[in-house]
């Protein structure tokens, strides 16, 4: 086991800032303890490692093991959101305004691991939050192996060529269809390419992982959010985004991706986080259809 420590220099929320990063309940590679301690596994380039992150009076305390220990301890503060810059947000309505003011302690997390966000993000494309996130779970407990260290039941999870090597069956077994399971296969054979999007800008960075067949701007943006930490990278194409902020800003129930866009434009450069910020609100439009069935894959 190694540690490492991080004071934030103001205040800090732990749980909002890295909460993003689980991919539901029960996600094999992300866990809370009751004393709001996270539990992350994670596959660095230096191979597996499982890192945990526990918030003692305002200092970080971080416990990594694995041979991907050192690298998750060295990046640690931009996981931790020590590049992100909440002063560069300034709220110009008075719900958002609110928001910013309660959650004076999140930040954006930025974790340098590309495949890591966009394989979940690319199971989560035109199905339900529910389908995608079982999906995970169950191409993780199949096909990842177990994290290093003390943490139970936690799952890495698989390699480029592992993600390439997993069978049409087992896609199948988990509710995945035939276009999402290319699109992950091509994403894994291209992985070195992908993962130097890290270190480039939104442009960039969307523009490389779009070259991908099967990634569009949706996938991209969810992507660099979590991976690059992006405060601007806003999520276009979306089934309920728009109506949300359209609902939390104007009360208008029908907002599509332009009329979000057009709302968003004063936050240029900070939309990710305005939106992170409205979604935190809890306010959302009234139900007024069915929900989004299910098409269970597996039946066919």
């Amino acid at each position: 086991m190694k540690t490492r420590t991080w004071t934030p220099p103001t205040a800090y929320d732990l749980g909002r800032t890295l909460g993003v990063l689980a991919r539901g309940p029960g996600d094999p590679a992300y866990r809370v303890d009751p004393d709001g301690s996270v539990w992350r596994a994670s596959r660095t380039p230096e191979g597996p490692g499982t890192l945990h992150v526990t918030d003692r009076d305002g200092r970080i305390h971080a416990e990594a093991w694995g041979p991907g220990a050192d690298r998750l301890l060295e990046t640690l503060p931009a996981l931790l959101g020590a590049g992100d810059d909440p002063g560069a947000f300034t709220p110009r309505h008075r719900l958002v305004h609110e928001a910013h003011r309660r959650h004076q302690g999140l930040r954006l997390a930025r974790t340098g691991l590309v495949l890591e966000s966009l394989i979940p993000s690319v199971l989560e494309q035109k199905v339900t939050a529910d389908e995608a996130y079982r999906a995970w779970r169950l191409l993780l407990q199949q096909h990842g192996e177990p994290a290093p260290g003390p943490a139970p039941r936690m799952r890495v999870m698989p390699s480029p060529q592992g993600w390439a090597a997993i069978p049409s069956w087992d896609w199948h077994r988990a509710g995945v269809d035939g276009k999402r399971s290319a699109t992950i296969v091509r994403a894994a054979r291209a992985a070195a390419r992908l993962e130097e999007a890290a270190a480039m800008d939104d442009v960039q960075a969307s523009r490389r992982l779009q070259a991908v067949p099967g990634i569009g701007p949706w996938t991209a943006a969810e992507t660099l959010q979590r991976s690059n930490g992006s405060p601007d990278a806003v999520t276009v194409g979306d089934l309920h985004l728009p109506k949300i902020i359209g609902y939390a800003l104007t009360g208008f129930r029908g907002a599509d991706d332009a009329a979000m866009l057009e709302l968003l434009a004063p936050y240029e450069g900070q939309r990710h986080r305005a939106c992170r910020l409205i979604l935190l609100t809890g306010r959302t439009p009234p139900r007024r259809a069915p929900r989004f069935s299910v098409n269970d894959v597996r039946a066919l």
